[in-house]
């Protein structure tokens, strides 16, 4: 084994960019390409059944055998298909070329790997909408720029994954109008090898196969088709590594307010006994580096030269299934992550009351304008107040209590304003309303 993606990280991903399945959605157009001459009266009923039939008979082994004396996958399976159709073997990709069965085909792969990505991002849909909905008041300190900012709900972290994952779903349902398309358009698109019935031929075979047809083409399928799927596959990825991220700064020791599933038997280090490493969601974050890398790849496909040149072929066998197994990979592991994800209340709570009420500033500023203060001395006001009690370590809330603003507000009022629990806006209204279905 050279890559991790044959064991390590496999899924039932891997079973669509297997040799072997490549191999037979190959079959399938060229079975769909006889059928479709068997019904335009170019071949007979016994030819189109006798290559149908030879599907079953041809050996990977063979295919490969053949390949290795004549160095063309594509004709490989050609010979091979052609030996065991016996007298039918000569009509075998009859006015096609490499790339009207390749790109078809390639169809085929991407509409299979779509359908376990698609199923996966409503799994992941469901476990995010359970958990924004049972924390949607679980408050929490909220961050930006690394400090702390004012308070917020998990709800509303799970509420945003979810509604991301769900922008990323759809946009891979509208991209299958244009991926899910295929060819019968010859050596530079302008189907001259199927003479006066090559716009029926086309219709034919890609309405066995069930898909649409490419409305111009040179040699290949344009590019610009795969790189849009591609991209909403990375896109996924991005959002993977956007919540393993977050875990993983949220599982920090210092902060610890949640934590991914850590097994009994589990290791966290081969020297440190204590450690509980966040290494899933690392694992998580490391292969969306990969995914983005090979999406660079993807997009220099686009531009290949006049009617096509060979320097996208070798590289799709790499970027097509790692993008779509790495992606499945970490899609998978995310649902082990948050299937488990284990809460320290405590520790949100001492998280919320760390900054001693500097984090309820905002509100204060608030509370005064509404006192009748200008909002641009409100802020200075509160400004001045939240740095002396930094400086001092001391309550702002205390440090207010000595200001000339103080007698504005009852003690009641500066017991709510400083109360984190009751300064969450409309949290709760827009956790419900972004799951909702």
């Amino acid at each position: 084994m050279i890559s991790p993606f044959e064991e390590r990280y496999k899924t039932e991903m891997n079973d669509v960019f297997q040799e072997k399945n490549k191999l037979d959605k190959w079959m399938d157009v060229e079975i769909a390409l006889a059928k479709a001459h068997y019904k335009l009266g170019n071949i007979s009923k016994e030819d189109y059944e006798n290559i149908k039939n030879a599907k079953n008979k041809v050996k990977v082994e063979r295919v490969n055998e053949i390949e290795a004396e004549i160095h063309h996958d594509l004709m490989a399976l050609v010979k091979a298909m052609a030996e065991q159709a016996g007298r039918s073997g000569g009509f075998v990709h009859l006015g096609a070329t490499s790339y009207d069965i390749e790109d078809t085909a390639t169809a085929l792969l991407f509409r299979d790997a779509m359908d376990i990505i698609e199923k996966s991002g409503k799994d992941l849909l469901k476990i995010l909408k359970k958990l924004a909905l049972e924390h949607k008041r679980t408050v929490c300190i909220g961050r930006t720029h690394g400090q702390h900012a004012v308070p917020t709900t998990y709800g509303m972290k799970f509420a945003l994954y979810y509604q991301e994952l769900k922008r990323n779903l759809n946009r891979l349902s509208e991209s299958r109008k244009r991926i899910l398309v295929g060819k019968m358009s010859g050596a530079v698109g302008t189907k001259a090898t199927f003479g006066k019935d090559a716009d029926k031929m086309g219709e034919l075979v890609m309405k066995e196969l069930g898909l649409g047809q490419a409305e111009v083409t040179t040699q290949v399928i344009q590019r610009d088709r795969h790189a849009e799927v591609l991209s909403v596959i990375v896109l996924i990825s991005c959002l993977m590594e956007k919540i393993a991220k977050e875990i993983r700064n949220l599982q920090r020791t210092e902060i610890l307010e949640i934590s991914e599933p850590f097994k009994k038997k589990q290791v966290g280090s081969s020297t440190m006994p204590h450690k509980r490493n966040p290494h899933k969601s690392e694992r998580v974050c490391s292969l969306a580096k990969l995914v983005r890398a090979n999406m660079a790849v993807a997009y220099e496909n686009i531009a290949l030269e006049h009617e096509r040149d060979l320097t996208n072929s070798a590289n799709e066998r790499v970027i097509f299934p790692q993008i779509f197994i790495a992606t499945h990979y970490m899609m998978k592991q995310t649902e082990y992550i948050l299937s488990g994800l284990e809460f320290f209340p405590e520790n949100i709570l001492a998280n919320l009351n760390r900054t001693k009420g500097l984090i309820m500033a905002e509100r204060l500023m608030i509370a005064l304008s509404n006192k009748g203060v200008s909002r641009q001395e409100a802020h200075e006001l509160v400004r001045l107040s939240a740095q002396k009690a930094f400086k001092e370590k001391r309550e702002l809330k205390e440090v207010v209590k000595e200001t000339e603003f103080a007698d504005k507000f009852s003690a009641k009022e500066l017991e709510d304003i400083f109360n984190p629990e009751t300064y969450i806006g409309n949290a709760v209204k827009i956790v419900e309303g972004a799951v909702k279905d």
